[in-house]
């Protein structure tokens, strides 16, 4: 029989202590923080249900492209026509198990104005180079699509490095940049959607989306879900946010011409994170990021995303808070990396005392010795509890924005792949798994791989060839 004596005096000295004023404060606030999140998911939802019954209103009223847009005359050539041109710019690194969906998905954009893609790579050894390429041959005849083989970078991250020499290739008549990860699928209609929001409203400084994510199973591809999901409120506005996503960046060509605010020179030199970067100079100089309700997109995680891999995720975002060009964005680095921390242990803390009221209460339930010295008062109980239905309350609400965010996206692809709610495990056992290969990343990326099958376009490839062939009939403009 083992000897429980050291331990209930632990949970005594313990509970007693978790009923101070100053622990009463951190459950209190733990309870708060989970309800905080649970009514920030409840307004994305709306914002993002309000986008879906507008879809379903106009294909009741006989708009069944309202995936493409919002008024079915802009789909005739006297409107399509005048569309501006769109430069898109993807830096690429490596290729992963779901980086050929993806880009499927990125060059086969219903949009109907002049459109270019230039995927941008560090070197011809970049195993994307060669996927790339046998996929750009697929589409020759319907896609402006090139490569362009950025070198190696030496005084800015490579990612940046890709998008600035993206930005010196890209088309002279482009009003808009688009810049892309590997890891967005998009919609067919998302192009369209961000440059019709840009020319609505030309106060615009960069539009930005955010990423849904599809779990795979493992415990660190969840761990990566519930990490991004409360950032996911803030991209959900439906317009004015102050959050910005490198995956999804739309902003006016001439702003890097001119490098206006030094957007060029603050990312070239000694930029380590665009979206950070981006973000300071935005809030530095009072421009204006939105983010429209229909930017939102499936992004698969990794098979084998561990949860060593999560952590390392998580320093890494720590670092990028390390970088910065100027005092603005250092503040705004110190602010962000303070709440992260207070906000992260403030989360935590509260589930940690509300366990040891739990063991406490039900060893005194077997401990004469405990029940005497204890008497485990009410408030640690109480307390307990309410963390507990506040939680349920919390996951409740995640769960329904998840559902709302996971029926949009179908609706805007309705012919993707589709997501459904029951490929996500809430007791994170097991997810329903594809055959797939190990890799390594968020989205199952390895730095070096082989060639693979390109499937057959779909419905909508054709019709965008057709758009395309409609509108250009030369490949390239002089």
């Amino acid at each position: 029989m083992w000897n429980l004596e050291p331990l209930d005096a632990l949970l005594a000295v313990l509970s007693r202590a978790f009923c101070s004023p100053l622990a009463i404060f951190i459950q209190i606030q733990g309870c708060v923080i989970c309800l905080t999140l649970a009514i920030g998911w409840c307004g994305a939802a709306y914002v993002r249900n309000r986008e879906i019954r507008r879809m379903k209103k106009d294909a009741d009223g006989g708009n069944y492209f309202s995936f493409i847009c919002q008024d079915i005359n802009d789909l005739e050539h006297s409107a399509q026509v005048n569309l501006p041109r769109v430069s898109v710019i993807m830096p690429l690194k490596g290729f992963g198990e779901h980086n050929m969906q993806n880009w499927r998905s990125q060059i086969t954009s219903l949009y109907g104005g002049p459109l270019e893609f230039l995927f941008v790579v560090e070197s011809v050894d970049d195993p994307a180079y060669h996927v790339v390429s046998g996929l750009i041959s697929e589409f020759k005849d319907s896609v402006e699509a090139r490569i362009v083989v950025a070198g190696i970078s030496t005084i800015c991250s490579q990612k940046i490095h890709n998008q600035l020499a993206g930005i010196e290739n890209m088309h002279k008549d482009s009003k808009y940049v688009l810049f892309l990860d590997d890891d967005v699928r998009l919609h067919p209609g998302s192009i369209g959607a961000l440059t019709a929001e840009m020319q609505k409203n030309p106060e615009i400084f960069i539009q930005t989306g955010y990423p849904l994510d599809l779990p795979s199973g493992s415990l660190g591809s969840y761990c990566i879900y519930e990490y991004h999901m409360p950032c996911s409120m803030g991209f959900a506005t439906g317009g004015k946010t102050f959050f910005l996503w490198g995956g999804c960046m739309m902003m006016h060509a001439n702003d890097f011409r001119e490098d206006l605010y030094g957007v060029v020179s603050g990312l070239r030199d000694g930029g380590y994170s665009d979206d950070m970067t981006l973000a300071a100079i935005a809030g530095e100089h009072k421009r204006l990021i939105t983010s429209p309700p229909v930017a939102v997109f499936p992004h698969p995680l990794a098979s084998d995303l561990s949860f060593s891999r999560y952590w390392n995720y998580l320093r890494k975002q720590t670092f990028v808070l390390e970088s910065y060009i100027s005092n603005v964005n250092w503040l705004m680095n110190r602010a962000l990396f303070s709440s992260h921390c207070y906000l992260s242990w403030g989360f935590v803390w509260p589930y940690f005392m509300a366990l040891t009221h739990f063991l406490a209460a039900l060893r005194s339930l077997y401990s004469d010795r405990l029940s005497r010295e204890l008497k485990v008062s009410s408030c640690g109980l109480t307390l307990a509890s309410c963390l507990v239905v506040s939680t349920v309350i919390e996951l409740l609400s995640m769960w329904n924005l998840t559902k709302v965010e996971i029926q949009l996206c179908n609706m805007l692809s309705p012919e993707g792949p589709r997501v459904s709610l029951k490929s996500y495990n809430w007791g994170l056992i097991e997810r329903f798994k594809e055959d797939v290969a190990n890799y390594s990343d968020l989205g199952g990326k390895h730095l070096y791989g082989k060639r693979v099958y390109i499937p057959k376009a779909s419905l909508l490839s054709s019709l965008s060839r057709r758009l395309f062939q409609w509108h250009q009939p030369k490949k390239y403009d002089s």
